[in-house]
């Protein structure tokens, strides 16, 4: 994050603030004023903020969050007493951030957990209560995401109600990990009209405690787009505005 910050085109960048290395990256941000810092709200692949006792309905006998996203969408939904303990961990979530000092730039998800409506109605509540302005909405053009369409679109119209500002679309959803500096290239070729995220998983390295599925990933290639001098360059003769979500808001101000 750092290196893609300080000598590439990373603006923003989203704080998991349960996993083992917070604390690390919170110290990174605040030597980086000029990093947008948004909250990436975690309820499946990862560890609670709440001790696991206060939310069983959430977590499996280790006291982590379930891996089976499916499994954890239907529970989300229909296993009684749910919705309170997922309000307790999403608003734990929200004030470890606050706690952190940072400005909170937006909001999104780990594994885009807040597509499901019950999430999302409850970050959407929640997290305006804690100056929450903007929200990630993980649809990709060109209909990759058109099996969750209709979840998107309650999304959108439930964020554009409670004048909450997002993204017209994304970039990284069904590539994710995989955002090397020929897709990239080949993704400036054609973006659509509108404001578009193109999230990235850069790192230096594989690393341990990455969560499952991401064997994949190509960390040091998504980093490398990043800080790619072809990428910059077409950027630049393209006419392309980076922007922050931040920065969105401000502007609609």
């Amino acid at each position: 994050m750092e290196q893609a910050h300080r000598t590439g085109l990373l603006r923003a960048a989203s704080l998991m603030v349960g996993a083992p290395a917070a604390h690390d990256a919170i110290e990174r941000a605040r030597r980086m004023p000029g990093l947008a810092v948004g909250l990436h709200v975690v309820l499946v692949n990862g560890r609670p903020v709440l001790p696991p006792e206060r939310i069983p309905a959430l977590v499996d006998e280790r006291g982590r969050f379930l891996t089976d996203l499916v499994g954890a969408g239907i529970r989300f939904f229909f296993r009684p007493g749910v919705r309170a303990q997922l309000a307790a961990e999403i608003r734990a979530q929200f004030q470890r951030f606050g706690e952190t000092g940072l400005p909170l730039d937006h909001v999104d998800a780990q594994s885009h957990m807040h597509v499901h409506p019950t999430v999302f109605g409850l970050i959407m509540r929640i997290g305006r209560a804690h100056g929450m302005r903007a929200v990630r909405i993980p649809r990709e053009p060109f209909g990759t995401t058109r099996s969750i369409a209709p979840w998107l679109a309650l999304m959108r119209a439930r964020a554009r109600r409670a004048g909450v500002a997002y993204n017209d679309y994304a970039f990284g959803v069904t590539e994710a990990g995989a955002l090397t500096e020929e897709r990239v290239l080949r993704l400036l070729d054609r973006l659509p009209d509108g404001v578009t995220e193109i999230f990235f998983h850069p790192a230096t390295r594989p690393f341990s405690g990455a969560d499952r599925g991401t064997e994949r990933f190509a960390w040091e290639g998504e980093l490398a787009a990043l800080t790619s001098p072809a990428v910059r360059d077409a950027i630049a003769r393209s006419g392309i505005v980076s922007t922050t979500y931040g920065e969105i808001v401000s502007r609609r101000a």
